[in-house]
């Protein structure tokens, strides 16, 4: 997975909020967490400099550093030289310390990844699907998975959870070409479908959350811990990160930016995600003579393809152009990101029209966030959704703390 690319400090401040530890009584997991994550954004690293990243006694942090090494979560990455008296250790994550499993499924594929600690992909499958129904996914996950685990890079006894990402209202949202019988996933017990893999918990999460969530984790967001996250896939949605904390709403459906109306004299759009998204590109483009399998096909159109992408990209910066503007303003994001199974290359040039209509039609918007590319985009649900069991188990939360002073 490609790293983000703007500079930063070796301890970025943005994470500064969830690096803190804490003296609270039975307060050991929390610290615990607090201690990997800063090892983990920050390694290697020495134990004086985490005593003093965490605010926790040397003593804390010689505990549990030697529990994180037992339990071999981290390991020693040599000495610091240069310095007076004997030179400390620096410690860094163990790569293969564990794993985890991310599943996305979606409207035109399946694809599933093995994460380590790093965040980095260790495995990867994907198949191409229109609207496959449950029995085709639980296939496809026991084949997979069953291939990976048999090259023996990837221990079974180091997996620690299946994470899986998919659209609210799967088969209850009606996207063009759908099939009758894909109102099966709303009787579907996503869990059962993975019965027949290593016994491991299981945590189902919307695709776009997932991608918000892997973003605030192993992406920009470790530098710009209040973001939104645009997800463009068969439909739209997006995710709403608050100082490093995924934000869900009342009601779990935050960031439901594809249902908001639209009215535009181009498009007979109701909705946002009607005009912008895969489902929408791909009619479009199929109204113009061009009929495409999968997203990369958009890399390789002729003169007249290309000019009917072209204008589905100013349309669809200009119904973006408002909620993008209206969540700055709302919200004052550090920044927008998007991501998705659209081509990077077109990524880019979707958020360049955005931004230089945001740009153009700012007004009195004091702070505009600018949108740009995602440093995780294509498989970002299923990177995300493999970070869940990390969160779960690992990673530092407000709510594990307030659990535990609650105790």
């Amino acid at each position: 997975m490609s790293q983000p690319s703007d500079p930063s400090p070796a301890i970025p401040a943005a994470v500064g909020a969830s690096l803190s530890g804490t003296n609270l009584e039975r307060a050991g997991d929390h610290n615990q967490r607090v201690t990997l994550q800063s090892i983990r954004v920050g390694g290697p690293i020495t134990r004086a400099d985490l005593a003093e990243i965490t605010g926790l006694t040397a003593p804390a942090i010689a505990n549990i550093t030697k529990r994180l090494l037992s339990e071999g979560l981290i390991l020693e990455a040599g000495r610091l030289l240069g310095q007076r008296g004997q030179p400390a250790m620096k410690l860094a994550i163990n790569p293969d310390g564990c794993f985890s499993i991310g599943v996305n499924i979606d409207r035109d594929h399946i694809t599933l990844v093995v994460l380590d600690l790093l965040g980095q992909v260790r495995a990867r499958a994907t198949r191409e699907v229109d609207f496959a129904l449950p029995d085709e996914v639980a296939e496809f996950a026991r084949t997979e998975l069953s291939a990976i685990l048999a090259k023996g890079n990837i221990k079974a006894k180091r997996l620690i959870g299946l994470g899986v990402a998919l659209p609210d209202d799967l088969g209850r949202v009606h996207l063009p070409h759908q099939p009758d019988e894909y109102e099966v996933w709303n009787q579907t017990d996503i869990p059962s479908l993975f019965t027949g893999l290593p016994a491991l918990p299981i945590f189902v999460e919307n695709d776009a959350t997932a991608a918000a969530l892997g973003e605030a984790q192993f992406g920009l967001g470790l530098r710009h811990p209040s973001f939104f996250y645009l997800l463009i896939s068969r439909g739209l949605g997006g995710g709403l990160v608050l100082d490093g904390q995924y934000f869900r709403g009342a009601d779990g459906r935050a960031g439901e930016i594809g249902f908001l109306p639209v009215h535009h004299p181009a498009t007979k759009a109701a909705a946002l995600q009607d005009a912008v998204s895969l489902s929408a590109l791909f009619d479009h483009m199929a109204a113009h003579g061009h009929r495409l399998t999968q997203p990369d096909d958009l890399l390789s159109l002729n003169e007249a393809g290309k000019a009917a992408l072209a204008d589905w990209i100013t349309l669809s910066a200009d119904l973006l152009t408002g909620p993008m503007l209206a969540i700055s303003c709302l919200i004052n994001p550090q920044a927008l990101f998007i991501g998705g199974r659209l081509p990077a290359p077109l990524v880019d040039e979707l958020a360049v029209a955005v931004n230089a209509r945001m740009q153009a039609g700012r007004g009195q918007v004091p702070i505009l966030a600018p949108l740009r590319r995602a440093a995780m985009a294509a498989d970002a649900p299923a990177v995300g959704a493999a970070i869940l069991p990390f969160n779960h188990r690992l990673l530092p939360g407000r709510s594990v703390l307030m659990k535990t002073a609650e105790e």
